[in-house]
């Protein structure tokens, strides 16, 4: 009698991120996890007309095409499939199940004014102490209530608000649920005692009908809708993995020590360490940061940082030979520019929106604004971005350290940041630690380690970690430069920015 035996799961990871889309085959073999990209897409917003203004939204029926189509180039004998994007976005449902309208994209101009107008109203004490989350004119919480200071038709007739991966693993499967990492982000969960915040949102008239229940990261769903299946030729079963980009992120972690912080370094900077409990307190609260949740009801105690969003903006402008610059030309023509000469607050709220203005004139007006002579090169530009993102990371880092008594003695960059070589040595040099970069798919290869745990192939997130640490490269940073420099150049940016 012959016995078969299975040698090798595969796992599709789908990864939708704020610029681009992608589908990974994903498999784990004596102990190394191999990952393949099969299909890559562009996820842009785009502009629609809505009353008398042009409004930025996601086209999610067209990412929800490019999904497929990457689930169809995988083929058969795929065992599970999970989806991670972005955070704070949601759609909404009629009670028929269909699309109210396009979502909005977090960078859609309609809630500016808006979190002044809740903390006016509920106080931010209150707000923080429920949610511990950090305040961002771009969280859910200040969407909704958008819609309802303008008594939004969409909102009235909404039967469920599912979050942006919640919305494809709908559409995949029929299920209607929202997994806990990215339900977190939306500034009315509470994480302390486990659900959703509906007094707060009550004292804002914002529906509670249309939240959905809470699932774990990990929870299999059940397999592909028979009609889905049926379009891609496949069928397999769908995990809500960490459905939060960060998360699966953070999952991702090669961390052997403890004491570590990580920065998932991508169009966002997420700066932060993993603990057991939310911290919210004074300090927490003073500095605005975020507890979101991670892998096992684990917490993401971290600031968002506006990352490399500032890089891909001023790219626009950046032409080399009549083409744009790619980003390791931007990286090697910032290197050679003198460091510390000028300094920006990379979350200054001019710099978060898409504007008609470019980048580097909003640079300058900043650094003219704050006393500063403006850079006057593209590599000036991009040496002030990696300059000020570094002094922010070890600002943040000091806080986080105060905040939660915690101390850091390493940073693991993850991401695709981590391949900026320059941005992590200046880490390094800023923040006096060594740095550990890679893997750059960390989102992705988190994503697929869920999966893997969900069905019992990995025992653990600590196994998980070993085994990722061993399977890609990675690479170490340590401070270069002389230290009377680097706290020169910090005070100088606190100075600059007054977060002293």
């Amino acid at each position: 009698m012959i016995y078969w035996c299975r040698l090798l799961y595969k796992h599709l990871a789908v990864d939708l991120g704020a610029e681009s889309g992608r589908v990974s085959v994903v498999t784990l073999r004596d102990e190394k996890i191999s990952l393949e990209v099969l299909y890559r897409f562009p996820t842009r917003g785009v502009f629609v007309p809505a009353g008398n203004r042009l409004t930025l939204r996601w086209d999610v029926v067209r990412f929800f095409h490019e999904v497929l189509e990457g689930i169809r180039r995988a083929g058969s004998g795929v065992d599970s499939l999970g989806v991670d994007t972005w955070g704070v976005d949601y759609a909404l449902l009629d009670r028929h199940g269909d699309l109210v309208s396009l979502p909005y994209h977090y960078r859609d101009r309609r809630t500016e004014g808006i979190m002044k107008k809740v903390i006016e109203k509920l106080g931010k004490e209150y707000v923080y102490g429920k949610t511990g989350i950090q305040f961002m004119p771009i969280n859910t919480l200040y969407q909704l209530y958008a819609m309802v200071l303008e008594d939004s038709p969409q909102l009235r007739i909404a039967d469920s608000l599912l979050m942006m991966p919640d919305l494809f693993n709908y559409w995949l499967t029929g299920e209607k649920m929202s997994e806990f990492t990215i339900a977190t982000t939306t500034q009315f969960y509470d994480p302390t005692i486990g659900e959703w915040c509906y007094e707060l949102l009550e004292k804002l008239d914002i529906p509670t009908r249309i939240l959905r229940d809470v699932v774990e990261p990990g929870t299999i769903l059940g397999k592909l809708d028979n009609k889905i299946a049926g379009l891609v030729g496949a069928n397999m079963q769908v995990v809500a993995t960490t459905s939060h980009d960060t998360a699966s992120a953070v999952v991702a972690v090669p961390a052997l020590e403890e004491n570590f912080a990580y920065i998932s370094s991508g169009t966002w900077s997420l700066v932060g360490i993993e603990v057991d409990k939310p911290v919210i307190n004074d300090k927490a609260l003073k500095y605005n940061f975020t507890n979101e949740g991670g892998y096992g009801r684990t917490i993401r105690f971290l600031k968002n940082v506006a990352g490399l969003w500032l890089i891909q903006e001023l790219r626009k402008e950046w032409r080399i030979n009549g083409r744009l610059a790619d980003y390791p030309e931007i990286v090697e023509a910032a290197s050679k520019v003198k460091p510390f000469q000028y300094f920006i607050d990379p979350d200054y709220e001019e710099f978060i929106y898409i504007s008609e203005k470019p980048m580097s004139e909003r640079i300058a007006e900043y650094c003219k604004r704050t006393g500063q002579s403006a850079p006057k090169s593209l590599p000036e530009m991009a040496r002030t971005i990696f300059d000020s993102l570094a002094f922010k990371y070890r600002w943040v880092i000091e806080k986080i350290e105060e905040a939660s008594g915690r101390k850091v003695d390493i940073i693991h960059i993850v991401g695709g940041g981590s391949k900026n070589w320059l941005l992590n040595q200046i880490t390094a040099d800023v923040t006096r630690r060594k740095v550990v970069a890679g893997p750059s798919e960390a989102t992705t290869i988190g994503n697929a380690v869920v999966q893997m745990m969900a069905l019992g192939e990995i025992g653990s997130i600590r196994e998980a970690r070993r085994i990722i640490s061993q399977s890609f490269s990675l690479k170490t940073y340590e401070p270069s430069i002389e230290e009377a420099v680097v706290e020169e150049g910090y005070e100088r940016w606190i100075s600059v920015v007054k977060l002293g």
